[in-house]
């Protein structure tokens, strides 16, 4: 071998050990740095490189329920380093096992001074997404020193496994120290307007209602900013200013101030009025009765009457009916001296068109049929369905003619009553106004087979008729036909009542007594719907009486003796 060859040779051999031991090295340096990362991020990025921890904005609500105090806000978000990615994915998993119930899941909190603690808890699933969205959340505001600090995990550890969620959906935090933190929901308004006839308001909690005074106060469980206040009318006719005239406006409104209760109640309470056009038998129907079935039905008779405007003689009159939707004395609002609490309230009544319930909106889908059943139960009438009459000599069928006294009365009801006992009827004649002792009105009602009268608040009676019995409504001149069908009409369908509608012609109308024949009146009738209610009202209702051709309405009373026999 030459001789440069030997030398050129250990020169290589020390060439590739000196490599090995770099590679070594490198190795080892790879591995300590790995080792840093993995374990102690802050101690390399902070201490090696001499920065300090940045400034992270002020602790939030929400980071305060996390017991962290360089948690991160809701909105903000920290790139994430390799560790915190593994830490976000734990947490979606441990999120993802929540979503079946009550889960155990190890959260781990790596605080400043680098000790690591495991708390195992009981988390609920709201919780858990809770701290995923403030692991997810993005602030691109985010400046560049705060890339090189840690994320830290979020954790539970000043607060107790035992968080509870009060009824109004309140949630509890009980602090390890012995204190709470409360994290009220956002709650909706507390009345709703924006149905076209009632404002209703309803309140679940703390509610107050001092008697004697026009307030009813829902409780916040803290103190806000925010005031809510709503002045009420709690008569369902909305937008009736002749109405409200008779109506007391209430105050419902939210505060954290009230005075101290004095009766607890455990029923819940229906606030309304019986102001307005109470006393007229058609709006004690349709505004009150009706509207308090929808509204105090579903309660079972387990809820409290607190009654402003209150008349007495209208809770006497009506007191059947009110004590098979309410198992509790009536409350006078503006007369009680003390401070009423209840854990629910509402204020105002449902309500949907006149006389009318709309199984759809209705609770448990009642219609008017529900409600006369209830009616007939009120006031313990003896039948509930007309049976058809088989025999004529055996049973005459009854019927009733309600006959007004001011307008729209019949001139002829001597020659009426001749010409339908004629027919085999039993005739009996009842006054419109009902008057003081409905008890005895609705048992002479429902014993009748068939019932007549012309456009008006009588015809409520027939609420107590039994179930597929006549009622006929004689509708004056006018044009009046789509307001009685509304206001009489589709209710007697409603009912199970058989209904059938006469328009009386311009010979059996007093107007031609009053106008011309030539004139807008009997011409064009429809001139005068256009010029308001009152224009129509006292043109075609207040100073009209009906003078029936029996010969015609004959045949209209023996279509209903054939329905009867049928």
């Amino acid at each position: 071998m030459p001789m440069g060859s030997k030398p050129r040779s250990v020169r290589n051999a020390n060439q590739s050990r000196r490599f090995r031991f770099v590679l070594l090295i490198v190795g080892c340096l790879v591995v300590t740095m790995t080792f840093l990362v993995v374990s102690k991020p802050q101690a390399l990025f902070l201490s090696n490189f001499g920065l300090g921890p940045s400034l992270l904005p002020p602790q939030s609500d929400h980071d305060a329920v996390n017991g962290d105090d360089h948690g991160i806000q809701g909105s903000r978000k920290a790139p994430l380093g390799k560790e915190d990615a593994q830490s976000s994915q734990v947490l979606e998993s441990n999120k993802e096992k929540a979503e079946g119930g009550e889960k155990n899941v190890i959260v781990v909190d790596s605080t400043p001074n680098e000790e690591t603690n495991i708390h195992k808890l009981t988390e609920t699933k709201t919780e858990i997404e809770q701290i995923g969205m403030s692991v997810t959340a993005d602030d691109p505001s985010s400046n560049q020193e705060e890339t090189h600090d840690r994320l830290a995990l979020p954790t539970i550890s000043n607060y107790t496994i035992n968080d509870r969620t009060q009824g109004d959906g309140t949630v509890v935090l009980e602090h390890s120290d012995g204190g709470e933190q409360i994290q009220t929901p956002e709650r909706k308004p507390l009345c709703d307007d924006s149905d076209r006839r009632t404002d209703v308001c309803e309140m679940h909690g703390d509610v107050r209602i001092p008697g004697n005074s026009s307030s009813i106060i829902f409780v916040e469980a803290s103190k806000t900013e925010q005031k809510e206040l709503w002045q009420i009318h709690p008569y369902p006719r909305k937008g009736d200013e002749a109405c409200f005239k008779g109506v007391r406006e209430l105050a419902v409104e939210a505060g954290s101030e009230a005075p101290p209760c004095t009766i607890n109640h455990d029923a819940p309470a229906i606030v309304f009025s019986t102001g307005g056009y109470a006393g007229n038998l058609f709006h004690d129907f349709s505004d009150l009765l009706v509207p308090l079935f929808l509204t105090a039905r579903p309660f079972d008779g387990e809820v409290q009457f607190v009654v402003t405007d209150f008349k007495n003689w209208w809770i006497t009159k009506y007191l059947p009916v009110l004590q098979k939707l309410s198992k509790y004395p009536a409350i006078d609002f503006d007369k009680d001296k003390e401070v009423h609490c209840f854990k629910q309230v509402k204020v105002g009544l449902r309500a949907h068109n006149d006389f009318h319930i709309d199984p759809a909106r209705a609770p448990n889908g009642y219609t008017m049929l529900d409600f006369t059943k209830l009616t007939r139960s009120a006031f313990s009438l003896a039948r509930e369905t007309l049976v058809n009459i088989e025999d004529l000599s055996v049973r005459k069928p009854k019927l009733l003619i309600i006959a007004r006294k001011q307008s729209r009365a019949f001139t002829n009801i001597n020659e009426i009553v001749e010409m339908a006992d004629g027919l085999g009827y039993e005739v009996v004649v009842q006054e419109a106004d009902a008057g003081s002792d409905i008890a005895r009105v609705a048992g002479i009602v429902n014993s009748c087979d068939v019932m007549m009268g012309v456009h008006g608040s009588g015809l409520t009676q027939m609420v107590f008729l039994p179930l597929n019995a006549t009622i006929i409504q004689i509708v004056p001149w006018g044009g009046l036909e789509g307001k009685a069908m509304m206001d009489y009409g589709n209710p007697a369908k409603e009912m199970g009542l058989h209904y059938v509608q006469y328009s009386i012609a311009i010979d059996e109308s007093s107007l031609t007594e009053q106008y011309p024949r030539d004139h807008p009146v009997f011409t064009d009738p429809m001139s005068f719907h256009s010029r308001g209610f009152q224009v129509l009202r006292s043109t075609f209702m207040d100073n009209q009486n009906v003078k029936l051709d029996v010969n015609k309405f004959k045949d209209v009373l023996w279509k209903a003796l054939e329905h009867l026999i049928q």
